[in-house]
């Protein structure tokens, strides 16, 4: 069995190794000569699946690493008969830990603290309903748009429009789809971009066409909201004017956490393995790395406020990836494309919360409660 791969997916030769021959490829440049002779194609987000790549194939096969499948066509892969499967949920903690890396750097920096502040989460799927799910534990109120999967509580439920006017903090956890009822390209327009209120936070972590982003450009220059964009409109080739403009700019490594990444590998090899009836004989915890950080101590004097801090920006501080974009455009603003796709495929390991032990000895009740509810390990002493 002939497996061609994107080079980013990790772990591909320990997964799928003992079953065929695994070739590495990249994936932005992956061609249908490339994969004329494969049994199987493996990709991420960054590889359009569809015809033209694949109608001369020997492909029986397709997996994509990956939550979104809005680069794979997936109707043309049923109709050939050619098997398909994804990733859905692999990185949705690693997403959700993204954003409130983003929304601590942002009270600290904008002053506000994150119980008083309305979360206007847009999209209740694998995401959106791990974020809300994480700050309501944390006491946090907070309002949902979801046609497909409306919120369990009736106070939470509220129209797009409703939410953008609300919400001190919107977060978008949508699919980009162009059909349907609903539509997600440019969902949030120069109209509703415009209604958001003055003095608040916009993250897009789903896709970049979701937001219009010449629109979002216009608002920001009013200097009157704050963004967060870990995805762009013509992805890899972004927009600097924007760049300059956002609070925090990220290269679409929302998702990317080690743990993200070797789940998602892991789920596409189980569903390649069950697809040709073959024995999984790989499992994630095997190959899952320890991390280098692997516990923290908190005594009697830390605030619940600190405690969070200090154990959230230990894991992951968003600004890093901040930094690391914007010191790269600017020494090569004539290729932008490829210093994107660079710092992707060459991500530094981050761990998510889990990855954490937090030790406890003798501290509030609250600090216990606010940890656990943002997903760190939590043993009190």
């Amino acid at each position: 069995m002939k497996i061609v791969a994107d080079e980013n997916i990790p772990l591909a030769d320990v997964f799928f190794g003992g079953l065929g021959e695994v070739v590495s490829v990249p994936g932005r440049t992956l061609d249908a000569a490339q994969v004329a002779d494969a049994d199987v194609l493996l990709v991420r987000s960054v590889t359009q699946v569809n015809r033209e790549l694949l109608v001369n194939s020997n492909v029986r096969f397709v997996a994509s690493a990956t939550s979104g499948i809005d680069h794979v066509d997936t109707d043309w892969l049923q109709k050939q008969g050619i098997g398909f499967a994804h990733a859905p949920g692999c990185n949705a903690d690693s997403v959700v830990e993204y954003v409130l890396s983003a929304i601590n750097i942002l009270s600290e920096q904008l002053g506000f603290v994150l119980k008083d502040q309305v979360v206007g989460i847009i999209g209740k799927g694998h995401v959106g309903g791990r974020l809300l799910g994480r700050l309501e534990a944390s006491g946090v109120r907070c309002l949902v748009h979801d046609p497909f999967a409306p919120a369990e509580k009736a106070e939470q439920r509220v129209e797009l429009d409703e939410l953008l006017k609300k919400a001190d903090i919107i977060s978008l956890h949508t699919p980009l789809t162009n059909g349907g009822d609903h539509p997600t390209f440019h969902l949030l327009d120069e109209q509703r971009i415009g209604l958001i209120r003055p003095g608040s936070v916009l993250i897009n972590s789903s896709r970049g066409p979701v937001v219009d982003n010449l629109a979002l450009l216009a608002r920001l220059q009013q200097r009157n909201i704050t963004a967060v964009l870990d995805v762009w409109e013509q992805e890899p080739d972004i927009s600097l004017d924007l760049l300059d403009h956002v609070a925090i700019g990220t290269p679409h490594i929302a998702g990317y956490s080690l743990e993200a990444k070797i789940r998602g590998t892991g789920m596409i090899y189980q569903a390649l393995c069950r697809y040709f009836g073959l024995p999984a004989r790989v499992r994630i915890n095997n190959v899952m790395p320890i991390p280098v950080l692997r516990s923290l101590t908190f005594s009697s004097d830390v605030q619940a406020e600190e405690a969070i801090t200090t154990a959230l920006r230990a894991v992951y501080d968003v600004r890093r990836d901040d930094v690391r974009l914007r010191l790269a455009l600017r020494q090569r603003e004539e290729a932008v494309p490829m210093v994107f796709d660079r710092l992707r495929k060459n991500y530094l390991e981050r761990r998510e919360f889990q990855s954490l032990k937090v030790r406890l000895r003798n501290t509030t009740p609250d600090v216990q409660i606010l940890l656990e509810g943002q997903g760190f390990r939590v043993i009190s002493e």
